[in-house]
């Protein structure tokens, strides 16, 4: 089986090396459920989807053929014994779904696609691509939970400070014939980590992903077809805690209450097909043994990893290895009440970081600087003696006196311990915790160590980077660095909030709009997808959608602001990605808690509960976490019926979408109330502002269509003179109000107050975050002076709409909301004063989108990307049509360009797909 993958990976290598020839289109990125090639899904319908590349301009898929085939032979005989959908007349190449035999457990599907364009011209077929179906029904699983429900006496588990060990499990077998396929399942809680006879299985870390366990438990499916043997094999696993086993002790340290799962515990079951037909499974099961006495001596998420090498078990995973001394292991109870395949893809190290400088800043001290503030661990090389005891500790900042800031981190020690086995130079990572960090403290290291002892792993979900993005301004380019390594350095299989104290939650809010602004950057459609399960997971019986998901902290506090990223990623999904699966997956999940919070807080069509406002709004004092300033504040009754009624917009359309015709109208009549009793109780009528005249009450009355027509301008000039008066330019609102700035007050004509703001380097501001020396983005405004107990240095809430202004605005890449998925893109690039250059690119799901303009000597140059099977509106700066030339040719309406209009200084136009250069001068 994986050489069959490799083949299929080295055919589409050579197909993307070759590219389109001559004017035929070519297909490429064959996907199944938004990923290529995926192993042990559990859909039995997956959808199809496919890129058309094409050098030619207006390209249109017309109609397509689908062939899904149980071997490759039959594929490259073009028969498709699972499916041939014939040709079907369709644009449609994304999220096609599979209508063929029905699927059963582990089945092969091979499959290609073939289109026709709408001027006549035949794509012939892609090169194969695959997915498998892993086990689809309880009763396929043959093996059981297997663990120890108890603890040793060298453990802790009960103080605050929690430590376990990694527990090591094996179990050794023979096959009775020829192997022609084999395939392992397996999920092991907290984190687990595969062996075949002393190979580790896959090159994911962390796995499986985090879930709400008490419902549900991913596992993942690998081919080890080739990694076994004749003869004996050893199948070894290793289980670290995770977020299964608790990290502290209930009720021994101040936060909230910290799930408790219970101990590690593991399945796996690897499924063998001879080359005779026959089967046979290897299970977990009573026949496995145990030990708790290995070289992982604790793991955990806060605090880190000690690892003794003096009490590795050389071969513990291979045959023959002698395990008198390991226990029997037991059955144990199932963790949740579902067992799935992991559809998102696993945490992996995806890069690296050199230390940029070392000093010894007392005798045997050395502080590292990696140059960059990253989420993983670092790899040590060491030399000494055995029992030599090698310290590492992790922090973000400096002290004065250049020793760790440690303050911010709270109660989470974060120490990683290797303890030497005296055998030459020894390398070693941890498996089972990770450290947000710029800065490494080493001690007890044998010698001075050099820049080459310590290398950092930089550790997150394996997804693609999607978008690029630079301009002439360099506080933008700064701060958009900055963004990219906080985003991915908070995508931990869901998006936390922290990655070095001891919290790193799931908190709703901090990704409600900063989601759509991080899909520019990043492919997060099958992580958010994910976390919309753990949200109705966590979902209690009444409605109520917890604060944090999954919840390992229990917050449930009926906020509107911080569950409102349930419906709101969802829609971002449905208009980034075309997905629309997640609305009617669900709309039922949705709907209940919209009607929850309105019998238990509406009164008057008034939506009276919102506890956090607009969160970490920059405060008057510079030590203050929080304003205590009334006049900053905007309040809560306020922030909750205005995105009780932005989310009836939502529930609305979703309604129509999902087929709820009866909802619909309920939805629309709701809102029409909760709008007008809004506007009766917030609006000042004289002073034509709202609530108490806060930026953040108006920018929300505008961006969710509150506000009557004739008093927009009022409305929005309240905004311009609070931001430019009041705040002297400045940002002033938190994660709420940050949601919708720089687009509210884009659209209404002063993106130029927006790119001030975006450009400022005083505090309070982004830019002043990177002139303080962040790497990242400060979970505060005044981070670098704020108490202590609350500023992570590498937090993405603030963010806002700041990226999504980067690539909607400044670049000019947006996706039509009347047709999903960029299948229609809007092109309308900002132009303000103070910015010459823009270049950007976005993967959609249809191809990639570019754009690059550059004003010079009086003259707007703009060059453009669209990909196949999708069109575009295009505005082009210019103060008539007569201005503006493609391909240095006046615009005649042929070569597929059509003007359409002139709209508030651009010159409107229609184009199909293809490059395209605009001037306009």
């Amino acid at each position: 089986m994986l050489k069959r993958i490799i083949l299929l990976f080295l055919s589409a290598v050579l197909f993307f090396a070759c590219g389109p020839s001559g004017k035929d289109p070519a297909l490429a990125r064959l996907r199944c459920e938004f990923r290529e090639n995926p192993l042990g899904i559990d859909i039995t319908q997956p959808r199809l989807s496919w890129e058309i590349q094409s050098s030619d301009r207006g390209v249109v898929q017309q109609a397509y053929q689908v062939l899904v085939a149980s071997t490759r032979e039959a594929l490259d005989n073009d028969e498709g014994d699972l499916w041939n959908s014939d040709k079907v007349m369709s644009d449609q190449s994304v999220n096609v779904r599979y209508a063929g035999k029905p699927l059963g457990s582990g089945t092969d599907c091979y499959w290609k696609v073939k289109v026709w364009t709408a001027d006549g011209l035949e794509s012939g077929w892609s090169q194969p691509a695959y997915w498998s179906t892993g086990l689809l029904q309880p009763g396929d699983w043959q093996a059981k939970w297997i663990g120890l429900d108890s603890a040793f006496a060298w453990e802790r588990p009960d103080d605050p400070y929690t430590r376990l060990a990694a527990r090591y499990f094996r179990k050794e077998f023979q096959p009775e014939k020829k192997i022609k396929k084999a395939t392992a399942y397996i999920s092991g809680l907290g984190l687990y980590e595969l062996y075949i006879n002393g190979n580790k299985i896959g090159d994911q870390v962390l796995a499986p992903g985090p879930t709400e366990y008490n419902k549900r438990v991913f596992y993942n499916t690998f081919d080890v077809t080739d990694q076994l043997q004749e003869g004996s094999n050893a199948i070894g696993v290793i289980l670290g805690n995770g977020r299964y086993f608790h990290m502290r002790a209930p009720g021994k340290i101040r936060l909230p209450q910290v799930t408790h799962y219970g101990y590690p515990k593991m399945i796996c079951q690897v499924n063998i097909t001879y080359e005779d037909g026959s089967t046979a499974s290897i299970v977990s099961d009573n026949s496995w043994k145990v030990t708790a006495n290995g070289p992982i001596v604790a793991n955990n998420e806060y605090d880190g990893e000690a690892y003794d090498a003096t009490k590795e078990m050389p071969g513990w995973s291979q045959p023959g290895f002698n395990a008198a001394t390991w226990l029997p292991v037991q059955l144990v109870e199932k963790p949740g009440e579902l067992l799935v395949a992991q559809l998102n893809r696993n945490i992996k190290v995806m890069d690296t970081v050199k230390a940029v400088s070392v000093k010894e800043i007392k005798p045997g001290l050395f502080i590292y600087d990696m140059g960059q503030n990253f989420v993983g661990w670092v790899h040590l090389k060491v030399k000494g003696a055995k029992g030599d005891t090698v310290k590492l500790r992790f922090a973000e900042r400096l002290q004065d006196d250049s020793t760790l800031y440690m303050d911010n981190l709270r109660s989470a020690r974060v120490t990683d311990v290797y303890t030497l086995k005296g055998d030459g130079t020894e390398e070693w990572e941890p498996r089972f915790t990770y450290h947000g960090f710029r800065y490494v403290e080493v001690t007890g290291y044998p010698g001075k160590p050099d820049l080459s002892a310590i290398e950092g792993r930089v550790v997150y979900d394996d997804m693609e980077t999607t978008g690029e993005f630079t301009t002439s301004n360099k506080v933008i380019n700064q701060v958009y660095k900055n963004a990219y390594w906080g985003i991915r350095g908070n995508y931990r299989g869901m998006p936390t909030d922290c990655p070095q104290r001891d919290e790193r939650m799931g908190w709703l809010g901090d990704r409600a709009v900063g989601a759509r602004g991080e899909s520019f950057i990043f492919n997060n459609h099958l992580l958010y997808a994910k976390w919309l399960q753990d949200i109705e997971d966590a979902q209690s019986p009444e409605g109520s959608v917890p604060d944090v998901a999954p919840t390992y902290w229990k917050i449930y506090s009926d906020n509107m602001t911080w569950p409102a990223a349930y419906l709101i990623i969802a829609n971002l999904l449905y208009e980034q990605y075309g997905d629309d699966q997640p609305i009617r997956k669900h709309y039922a999940s949705m709907k209940k808690w919209m009607q929850y919070m309105k019998d238990k807080y509406m009164k008057d069509y008034i939506l009276t509960k919102d506890t956090y406002g607009d969160w970490c709004m920059p405060p008057e004092s510079p030590e203050l976490i929080h304003s205590k300033d009334p006049a900053r504040k905007t309040a809560g009754d306020f922030l909750g019926t205005a995105f009780y009624y932005h989310l009836l917009t939502l529930m609305e359309r979703f309604a129509t979408l999902t087929g709820n015709t009866a909802d619909v109208a309920a939805f629309r009549e709701l809102g029409a109330n909760v709008k007008t009793a809004f506007n009766n109780k917030f609006l000042d009528k004289q002073g034509g502002y709202y609530a108490n005249n806060t930026p953040t009450a108006n920018i929300f009355s505008l961006a969710y269509g509150l506000t009557p027509a004739d008093r927009e301008d009022t409305v929005f000039h309240h905004i311009v003179n609070k931001t430019l008066n009041d705040y002297k330019g400045h940002i002033s609102t938190g994660l709420v109000g940050a949601e919708w700035l720089m687009r509210v007050l884009t659209g209404y004509g002063r993106g130029d107050i927006a790119y001030q703001l975006a450009t400022n380097t005083t505090y309070p501001s982004w830019g002043y975050m990177a002139e303080h020396g962040a790497t990242t983005i400060w979970e505060l405004w005044n981070g670098n002076t704020a108490d202590p107990a609350m500023n992570s240095g590498n937090h993405v809430m603030l963010l806002g709409d700041l990226v999504v202004w980067y690539y909607e605005n400044l670049a000019g890449i947006k996706p039509d909301p009347a047709a999903p998925g960029f299948k229609k893109i809007i092109m309308k690039p900002l132009q303000v004063k103070g910015l010459d250059k823009v270049e950007a690119s976005y993967r959609s799901v249809y191809g990639p989108i570019r754009s690059a303009w550059e004003k010079q000597d009086g003259t707007f140059n703009w060059h453009i990307t669209i990909p196949a099977n999708t069109s575009a509106t295009v505005y082009v700066p210019a103060a008539s049509e007569q201005q503006v030339k493609e391909g240095n040719a006046a615009i005649s309406g042929e070569n597929g360009v059509k003007f359409l209009k002139m709209d508030g200084g651009y010159a409107v136009y229609e184009v199909g797909s293809g490059e395209y250069s605009f001037s306009a001068t």
